[in-house]
């Protein structure tokens, strides 16, 4: 039997005196793979960035599992250019998601050490560990995060646009491999994307915001209903 992973409780999200968001509710269960769409302003990175503890909402509440804490969720943000730019190799940025987990000493363990070996070769970066990051391409630095991601959680990931900026290409294989994750190790996913048409071959969740709920359920039922119909045949206008 599944179990909720994370619910959200009529949440309204803004800033200062604006409204951003208002009464968003939505269960995940474990395993399940939920993207979020609605076109530019609809609120899907206020609610991310909610969803990652670094925003609280000025209504409602967000629930988690009596056994998962913050500690256990992986995040992904938005890359900035300061971001890309980071003077640090390819196995201390990886290494540096398993400081997501408390612990009274800032050094890594033996176990962090092969968390992060193993998931920098889940994702084909370890011919990559001395690299600096600053000299990867947009691909491979993404792939960089989505191992530092891991080695943070492979419970609960959280993922802010994770393709912008990349080619069709790599954005398939990105794709792929959160895809992979997902079923690897029954992994809750939540990614916010403008690609609607992959999203819905990948994900069996979708929440359609527009500073409200527009529809949240299967990918199945979006797909037939009114609002996906409309925003899938415009997606080419919203990518």
């Amino acid at each position: 039997m599944k179990k909720a992973v994370i619910t959200c409780e009529n949440i309204s999200l803004g800033y200062e005196n604006m409204t951003v968001l208002e009464n968003v509710s939505f269960a995940l269960d474990e395993g399940d793979y939920l993207c979020v769409v609605g076109e530019n302003g609809a609120g899907k990175s206020t609610l991310i960035k909610c969803l990652a503890g670094l925003k609280k909402p000025t209504e409602g509440e967000i629930v988690f599992s009596p056994d998962i804490t913050r500690a256990d969720v992986g995040y992904l943000p938005q890359q900035t250019a300061i971001q890309r730019d980071f003077p640090a190799s390819v196995r201390e940025v990886v290494m540096s998601g398993c400081l997501n987990h408390s612990r009274l000493i800032p050094f890594y363990t033996k176990a962090d050490r092969q968390r992060a070996a193993r998931h920098m070769e889940e994702l084909g970066i370890t011919g990559l560990a001395d690299r600096s990051y600053r000299e990867l391409s947009g691909g491979q630095q993404q792939r960089v995060l989505l191992a530092r991601a891991l080695c943070a959680s492979n419970r609960l990931l959280i993922l802010d646009e994770p393709v912008t900026g990349l080619d069709p290409i790599v954005t398939a294989e990105i794709y792929e491999i959160i895809k992979e994750f997902n079923k690897k190790y029954n992994m809750t996913i939540i990614i916010v994307s403008h690609d609607v048409k992959t999203a819905v071959r990948s994900a069996n969740k979708i929440l359609h915001l527009k500073q409200t709920v527009q529809f949240f359920g299967s990918t199945e039922d979006y797909v037939r209903s009114t609002a996906g119909r409309e925003f899938i045949g415009g997606s080419n206008e919203n990518a």
